[in-house]
């Protein structure tokens, strides 16, 4: 019988070992093709076979126990960087007795086939914990198989603002090679895997039965290596029916957001009833990078922030203003600020790709749109916005205000174009300060709390704010990224110092240029990364409406909200998406 046939015959016949291509050949006792003694190119310097094939055969044997670790750690690692820990690795995953005893069970020529695509198919769940570690750290949430691939982009582009264009370049193929040599380190283990237990049937079976019944022991008695860690895993298993099910309802999601697009209470209200109660003002509804709870209750980095906050609620009041603060829960957290703001302003949960791509398409009723459509003029103040954004038509801005169109001259701050002072003394030279203008509804997203924090610009005369030239030199004396990110209690630090100036500064603002006719909603967008709030922090952000006519917050007085700009633990709680309708609703005719 030839090789094939004996290959054909299954694990129960005794089969001349094969090499990788299939022919007969001897074979080390790890399956791979032993070497003939006698050939000078397989002898030792000394010409010494029995060395060399001690040589080959520690090296063949290192092979598998590396090719053993790599199939263990794909399967048992955790797919959260703060899970990773020794225990997580004791464990006998589920999947690689199911995957050995398959493999044995087949046909030679059938397992091999079989063998290369279950490595490659863990090779590409390792990936996907990768993946999910990266968005557990940025955004406190797994990766979404179907929504978040635009999410790449964006980072390579944040990468791109942050480190250049050429380290963004060399990250993105660093990342993609890795990813294409996982794949194929995991196939080639799996491969080597094989042929060592085919070599060994018996054995093999043994030790599967064996760990098989230890397995079910474990679990029935539920022994655990660790607080949450089972030593009979099948989180492979578990990992995939989680990103599965995400399909699923990605898939389905579509259809069910578009009819919510259409369910609009306020889109038939008569334009002169939208909004009456703010007749003559201007209102600007400004967004604080990153501006999350963690800001005003971790108590390594609230005093900071609570200072600010509280010393700007005393001078505010001075200058008669008074102040309302409570909570939103944001749709995102760690990033992806145009969720937040498209939630906010719509009306609608928005919280992935998909959804906001369909709301953009849509003629949805913005915040934006009703103050247009009740006859504000309204405006759009984006200075990270250093890229062509047709889609900003949905808003119904009347003027929009770019980077390049804010003509800022100075030194960029990592991710920031430009000082949020600037951004505010801009729009004030521009917009507000302009004599005899007309009501104005201005949208400003703050951003040098944003990622990486650091380094910051300093406040300046408002005077000086000019063309940003006052800035230059900053941020060559601040902190550098690299510097901060080496130690998260400085990342902490340097994160609550960037939210003290963004507060600041708007502070100051108010104070230098607001008067009966303004009013101001400021808010967080989102809590920022998990390096700064721990896991699982949750989504709120304080929200602050500050006025200098008492009729405005007369008109909020049933939301319950608290006095000051900080928001104590037990203030009210929203979700992001009411609060258009409830301020629309408090302001209408």
């Amino acid at each position: 019988m030839d090789a094939d046939g004996l290959a054909g015959a299954g694990p129960g016949v005794d089969a001349e070992p094969t090499g990788p291509d299939g022919d007969p050949t001897r074979t080390g006792p790890d399956g791979d093709p032993a070497q003939t003694d006698g050939d000078p190119a397989r002898t030792g310097p000394d010409g010494d076979p029995a060395r060399a094939g001690r040589g080959r055969r520690f090296a063949a044997a290192t092979a598998t126990g590396l090719a053993a670790l790599l199939v263990l750690a794909a399967l048992t690692a955790p797919n959260r960087i703060d899970a990773l820990r020794p225990a997580a690795f004791v464990r006998i995953p589920l999947e690689a007795l199911l995957a050995t005893a398959l493999l044995l069970a087949l046909p030679r020529r059938a397992g091999r086939v079989v063998a290369a695509l279950v490595g490659a198919a863990l090779g590409l769940l390792a990936v996907l914990k990768l993946l999910d570690m990266g968005f557990f750290e940025a955004r406190a949430r797994p990766f979404d198989l179907v929504l978040d691939w635009a999410m790449l982009d964006d980072g390579l582009s944040f990468l791109t603002d942050s480190v250049g264009r050429a380290g963004a370049i060399a990250a993105a193929v660093a990342a993609v090679l890795l990813a294409a040599g996982l794949v194929l380190a995991t196939a080639r283990s799996v491969l080597r895997l094989t042929r060592l237990a085919r070599r060994h049937p018996a054995g093999t079976t043994r030790a599967v039965a064996a760990l098989t019944v230890v397995w079910t022991v474990c679990a029935l008695l539920g022994v655990r290596t660790a607080p949450g860690v089972a030593v009979a895993d099948a989180s492979a298993t578990a990992l995939v029916h989680e990103h599965a099910a995400g399909v699923r309802a990605g898939l389905h999601d579509r259809a069910a957001f578009a009819a919510r697009i259409g369910v609009d209470a306020f889109r038939d209200v008569p334009d002169e009833r939208l909004l009456s109660g703010l007749r003559g003002k201007d209102v600007v509804v400004t967004f604080v990078e990153s501006y999350g709870r963690v800001a005003v209750q971790d108590p390594r980095i609230a005093p900071g922030v609570n200072r600010v906050l509280d010393d700007g609620t005393e001078r505010l009041r001075a200058a008669g203003f008074a102040t309302r603060s409570g909570w939103l829960t944001s749709p995102t957290a760690g990033g992806g600020s145009w969720l937040a703001h498209a939630t906010l302003l719509s009306g609608l949960w928005v919280d992935n790709e998909q959804r906001h791509t369909d709301l953009l398409a849509s003629d949805r009723l913005t915040l934006n749109g009703a103050f247009r459509r009740a006859g504000w003029q309204t405006v759009g103040v984006l200075p990270a916005a250093t890229q062509p954004w047709p889609q900003r038509s949905f808003y119904t801005y009347d003027r929009y205000y770019d980077a390049e169109r804010l003509g800022y001259r100075g030194p960029r701050f990592s991710y920031a174009p430009m000082p949020d002072q600037y951004t505010l003394a801009t729009f004030q030279r521009l917009e507000r300060g302009r004599p005899g203008h007309a009501p104005l509804m201005a949208e400003i997203p703050l951003v040098s709390s944003h990622t990486p924090w650091a380094p910051l610009p300093r406040p300046v005369d408002w005077a000086r704010a000019g063309d940003g030239a006052a800035y230059l030199g900053m941020p060559a004396h601040g902190e550098s990224p690299e510097a901060v990110w080496q130690d998260p209690a400085r990342v902490r630090s340097a994160y609550g110092r960037s939210i003290e100036y963004s507060v600041g500064v708007l502070i100051s603002w108010l104070q230098r240029y607001g008067d009966d006719d303004l009013v101001l909603v400021f808010l967080g967008d989102h809590q920022p990364a998990p390096i700064v709030t721990g896991p699982d922090a949750g989504r709120e952000v304080p929200i602050t409406v500050v006025a200098r006519d008492p009729a405005v917050l007369d008109r909020i007085a049933g939301w319950g909200w608290q006095d000051g700009l900080r928001p104590g633990p037990d203030a009210p709680v929203w979700p992001m998406d009411a609060f258009r309708d409830r301020f629309l609703a408090a302001f209408a005719g």
